[in-house]
């Protein structure tokens, strides 16, 4: 009787979650909740719950990274036409999105940077970061681009204490869904998400209309984009690791990894040659 209750109240669960519109990924993220605190009760309380527990399925569903290519980012850089287009706000926001597309930095490492953590050293700027996610330390050679970038807020406000203003990782989300848009990335790319793991396309509620790429555009497509940047540039991968702040055994870095297919090819065209060599 215990066991069939169990299995009513994770299916009742469940289904109340996904009614209220959530996916896989969330739900699954709840259940290994219920279940740690199952686990939390017999380990820590001593208190005897059965093992119906873990019975309870966590769903899981992969979802496709989204990030600018490296034309996307040169194009940000170094097109000046755009830059004088845009309002200062959004100006604001594309100079943090693309020092943030560079240095593979966490949104909240970068506006945590301070007016001393960069150093000139032999005519060479390096920015010195401590993630607060992970307490991981790096020192990184900045391109002139990016120094130019830090530069030009450094001097802004000599009296404000980090280099970039404060901006709500909400607005900072629609202002760079706004640069995307006015640079022209308006190809419909669909959102897919899946419940029970039955994938189905989810509309963009606001339009009514499939997604366009600049609809997904994040404070997340920093760090991935740099991250994939790094490597498709032929970067060794313990070196951006180094850079990025992941673990060596980190799932979301192999993430990045296998979505890099220029490095991919790379590495199997490399392959291939040294086979033919023993040939």
């Amino acid at each position: 009787m215990e066991s069939k209750y169990w299995k009513r109240f994770y299916f009742e669960f469940t289904q109340y979650l996904f009614a209220q519109k959530c996916h896989d990924n969330y739900v699954g993220t709840v259940i290994k909740i219920v279940r740690l605190f199952f686990n939390y009760l017999q380990k820590e309380k001593q208190i005897s719950t059965g093992n119906y527990h873990k019975q309870f399925y966590v769903n899981k569903e992969e979802v496709p990274i989204i990030l600018i290519n490296y034309e996307q980012l040169q194009f940000l850089v170094f097109n000046e036409a755009f830059d004088e287009s845009l309002p200062n706000n959004l100006k604001h926001t594309k100079d943090i999105f693309v020092f943030g597309c560079t240095v593979a930095l966490r949104f909240s490492d970068i506006f945590n940077i301070k007016q001393n953590d960069f150093d000139l050293l032999n005519g060479k700027y390096y920015l010195k970061n401590k993630s607060l996610k992970t307490e991981t330390d790096t020192k990184l050679l900045l391109p002139d681009y990016a120094v130019s970038i830090l530069l030009k807020y450094k001097f802004r406000n000599k009296t404000r204490r980090n280099i970039f203003s404060k901006i709500s990782i909400n607005q900072f989300n629609e202002n760079v869904k706004k640069i995307g848009e006015l640079a022209g990335w308006t190809q419909e790319i669909g959102k897919r998400r899946s419940k029970r793991g039955e994938s189905a396309e989810i509309i963009f509620s606001k339009k009514k209309r499939s997604y366009r790429f600049c609809d997904l555009l994040s404070s997340h497509v920093m760090r991935r984009t740099a991250i994939t940047t790094m490597l498709t540039l032929g970067m060794p991968e313990h070196l951006v690791r180094k850079i990025s702040g992941h673990a060596t055994n980190s799932k979301a870095f192999f993430r990045y990894v296998n979505y890099a297919q220029p490095y991919l090819d790379k590495e199997i065209e490399s392959w291939y040659q040294r086979m033919k060599k023993i040939a």
